[in-house]
This record gives structure tokens, C-alpha cells and sequence, in this order.
């Protein structure tokens, strides 16, 4: 009896819809991996409309003009995916969190004088307020790069929106996104050493990280 009712608790848990969220600064190899692990589980991947972001360009060109549109345009984009997550029936896996954009390039920007003080605090109240909204990912996988890994692969994909990005704007990413990764408790978290994962060109490295999600999602302990 006991038996059956481990079986059934497990078929459960892997029949339930989960969210599945992949982290990492810009070049880190996201939308890559969503796309691979969606392919692989068979999941419905969720990813960042970058082809349609109607500030990105004029943000690379004037960060400090557009940086509060910016940010709050991301944010109510990313609400929105995460409403359509919980009311759905599948599980997602979705390219970059509502997270990120309020612990670290918001942050990031007041930071480095590139958005206001005033605009700061506001964006980030807001951001409070959405966050009662929502849940946590079930599973959060942080793809840990160094800035010339970054480099590389930003130059690999060729995006021109991103020709303009500057190295000292990548490197205080990268000191945000590592603080957050430290102090992250809202649940599940994979990290992956993307320096030496070579995940898009290597399977093998693929099956590690599929193994790692395998004990995360549906391990009995």
C-alpha cells in the first residue's frame, strides 16, 4: 500500500504543469537552452519578444533617456507571461524572470547614473506590488558566464541592437546577477557553469544539465 501510494504521489508530481525559469546575464546562452530543454521535455518555452521591444534600440543608443521605459516595459511584459503561465495547463520553461529585471538591471542602471533616483524607487514600489501578484518559478537555472564568455557569444549572434553594449555595462550585470544568485530563496535553483558547459555545441554537456533538472523536478528526495 505504501508503495502504491509513493507511485501515485510521484505521477502526480510529473503530471502537475510546472514553471521552469532560465537566468543569466545578456549572452549568457538563455534563449539556447530554453529552446533545447523545451525540445527535449517537450515543454512550451516562453521567450523574451526582443524582435518587437519598441525601446530597445533607442535604449542602446541613450541609455539614461530610455532606461525607465525601458525597464518598465519589460516588466509588464514579464507579468503578463507569468499570468499566462499560472493560468495554463502546461508546463513552460521561460527565457529570463521578472526577477532579473527589478534585482538587477534596474539596479544596475540607478547604479551606474543611467536611470534617475526618483524613477528608480518608483519602478522598484511597483515592481512590490507586482510581485504579491505571482509565484516563483518551481525551478530557477542561473547560467553563470564570465564577461568574455559574454562577449563571444554576443558577437557569435550577431544582434545589431546589441553592437553598442558596453563591457563596464555587462561586468556590473554580471556583480548584480551573482549577489541575487547568493541570496536567492524563492525555491528551486540549478546553476550552470556556462564557461565550461558547453550545452549548444556539445550533447554531452546537454545530458548534465538534463540530468541536474531530472533530480530537481521529479527526484523522490
Amino acid at each position: 500500500m505504501g508503495v502504491e501510494v509513493l507511485l501515485l504521489y510521484t505521477m502526480t508530481k510529473a503530471k502537475k504543469p510546472k514553471h521552469i525559469a532560465v537566468a543569466g546575464n545578456i549572452g549568457a546562452g538563455k534563449t539556447t537552452l530554453t529552446e533545447m530543454l523545451s525540445k527535449h521535455y517537450k515543454w512550451i518555452p516562453q521567450f523574451e519578444d526582443v524582435d518587437h521591444n519598441p525601446y530597445l534600440n533607442d535604449f542602446y543608443e541613450d541609455m539614461p533617456r530610455w532606461s525607465f521605459n525601458l525597464q518598465i516595459y519589460f516588466l509588464n511584459s514579464r507579468l503578463n507571461q507569468l499570468l499566462e503561465i499560472h493560468r495554463g495547463t502546461e508546463t513552460v520553461i521561460q527565457d529570463r524572470t521578472i526577477y532579473e529585471d527589478a534585482n538587477i538591471f534596474a539596479p544596475n542602471l540607478h547604479d551606474m547614473n543611467l536611470m534617475g533616483k526618483r524613477d528608480f524607487e518608483n519602478y522598484y514600489r511597483f515592481f512590490e506590488t507586482l510581485k504579491t501578484m505571482v509565484q516563483p518559478p518551481d525551478l530557477l537555472i542561473y547560467l553563470k558566464a564570465s564577461v568574455p564568455t559574454l562577449v563571444a557569444q554576443i558577437q557569435k549572434r550577431g544582434r545589431e541592437y546589441e553592437e553598442n553594449i558596453r563591457l563596464d555595462y555587462l561586468k556590473k550585470l554580471n556583480e548584480y546577477y551573482n549577489n541575487w544568485i547568493e541570496s536567492y530563496k524563492e525555491g528551486k535553483l540549478l546553476i550552470i557553469d556556462a564557461d565550461t558547459n558547453k550545452f549548444a555545441d556539445n550533447d554531452e554537456d546537454l545530458g548534465k544539465i538534463i540530468t541536474q533538472v531530472d533530480a530537481q523536478l521529479f527526484g523522490l528526495f
